[in-house]
C-alpha cells in the first residue's frame, strides 16, 4: 500500500501542515487504519476507495476517526490529481459530513465545506486557567471551543496547558482567533483530546472562524494565516451555509507500507 505525505495549505515543503494519504482498492479494517495513523503519528491519515461517482473518504487521528478535516481533504485531492487522474479538475468526496467538493483552481485546491454556526458561551475560570490564565475577549461554542482575543500577537505567544485543555467538559477542539496584522485574520488549533496538542493548519477550524470573520469584517472574502510553528495561508470565502476554503499544497514523501491485514 502507497502512503503519501503531502504538506498542506503551503507551496513548500517543511510547513504547512502534514497529511497522509492513502488511496485504497477497497476498504481495510478500520483498526488497522487507526494503527496506521498512529504509526504516521501526524494529525490526519486519510483512507480513499473510489466510488462509480465519487470517493468515500475517511479521517483518523492518532486518537481515533474525526468527522471532519481539511487539510487530509486537500491533500487527498492533491494525491488523487498528481498520481491518479491528473485530467480531472474537480473531486467529489463522500464523508461523515456529507458531500465535499475540492476543485483544483490552477496550483491551488478549493474546498467546499459545511458552514458551522458557533453561538456565545460563558467564559469559565478552568478555561481561562487551561488557556494559560490569558483572558480571552469572546468565547463560542459549536462543537469545538472557541476563543477571541483582542490582538494577534495575544494568539501567536498563547501557551496553553494541554491537559487542563483535555479536561475541559466543552468541546472537542479548541480555537484560539484574532484579528491580522498582515491577514485578515489569524488563529491556531488545539486538539488534546484527539492526541494532538496543536494542529499545525487546520481546515475545519475555518468552517466556525469564516462566518464569524465574515460578519465582523464585514467582507466575504478573506486571508488568514494559522500561527503555528509551521504556520500556513488559507484564503476564505464566506457563502451562507457553506464556506470556501483554498490552499496549495506540497509533496514530501511516498512511502510503502509494509504490513498485511
Amino acid at each position: 500500500m502507497k502512503c503519501y505525505t503531502v504538506d498542506a495549505f503551503t507551496d513548500k515543503v517543511f510547513a504547512g501542515n502534514p497529511a497522509a494519504v492513502c488511496i485504497l482498492n477497497k476498504w481495510i479494517p478500520k483498526e488497522l487504519m487507526q494503527n496506521i495513523a498512529i504509526e504516521n503519528n501526524l494529525s490526519e491519515t486519510a483512507f480513499a476507495v473510489k466510488t462509480p461517482n465519487a470517493y468515500h473518504l475517511r479521517w483518523f487521528t492518532p486518537g481515533g476517526e474525526i468527522d471532519l478535516c481539511g487539510h487530509a481533504t486537500l491533500a487527498t485531492a492533491f494525491v488523487l490529481s498528481t498520481f491518479y487522474e491528473c485530467d480531472k479538475s474537480e473531486f467529489v468526496f463522500t464523508t461523515l459530513s456529507g458531500k465535499l467538493t475540492v476543485t483544483k483552481v490552477e496550483n491551488m485546491f478549493e474546498m467546499n465545506f459545511p458552514s458551522i454556526t458557533i453561538k456565545k458561551y460563558p467564559l469559565s475560570g478552568k478555561m481561562i486557567e487551561a488557556l494559560g490564565n490569558i483572558v480571552p475577549m469572546e468565547t463560542y461554542i459549536g462543537r469545538d471551543l472557541v476563543f477571541v482575543f483582542e490582538k494577534e500577537e495575544q494568539v501567536r505567544s498563547l501557551h496553553p496547558d494541554f491537559e487542563k485543555l483535555k479536561a475541559l467538559d466543552e468541546g472537542l477542539g479548541v480555537f484560539v482567533t484574532a484579528m491580522g496584522e498582515q491577514t485578515d485574520f489569524v488563529a491556531r488549533a488545539f486538539w488534546p483530546k484527539l492526541d494532538v496538542n496543536e494542529d499545525p493548519v487546520c481546515g475545519s477550524m475555518y468552517c466556525n472562524l469564516i462566518p464569524y470573520w465574515s460578519k465582523k469584517l464585514g467582507k466575504p472574502a478573506m486571508v488568514a494565516y494559522q500561527l503555528s510553528k509551521r504556520g500556513g495561508t488559507v484564503y476564505c470565502v464566506d457563502k451562507n451555509e457553506r464556506v470556501l476554503i483554498s490552499g496549495f499544497a506540497s509533496l514530501y514523501a511516498i512511502s510503502e507500507l509494509q504490513i498485511s491485514e
